[in-house]
């Protein structure tokens, strides 16, 4: 197989773990969501959630000049 160019496997490679705990109530909602919306992999959703809200975040707290 071909390696793209300017591509590093290994950097994207997932290698650091964290730990979320969830109440019942809130994993019941992550349930209904996850079969509502046909969310096949909760890691992936979750994952994406997060990052999305960080990513939002760092954009809109961007320093001022004046």
């Amino acid at each position: 197989m071909n390696k793209r160019p300017g591509f590093n496997a290994d950097k994207l490679k997932r290698v650091h773990r964290k730990e979320l705990l969830f109440n019942t109530s809130e994993m019941e909602v992550i349930k209904v969501y996850c079969k509502r919306y046909k969310v096949r992999n909760q890691s992936k959703f979750l994952r994406e959630a997060i990052i999305s809200r960080v990513l939002h975040t760092f954009e809109t707290d961007h320093p001022k000049l004046f």
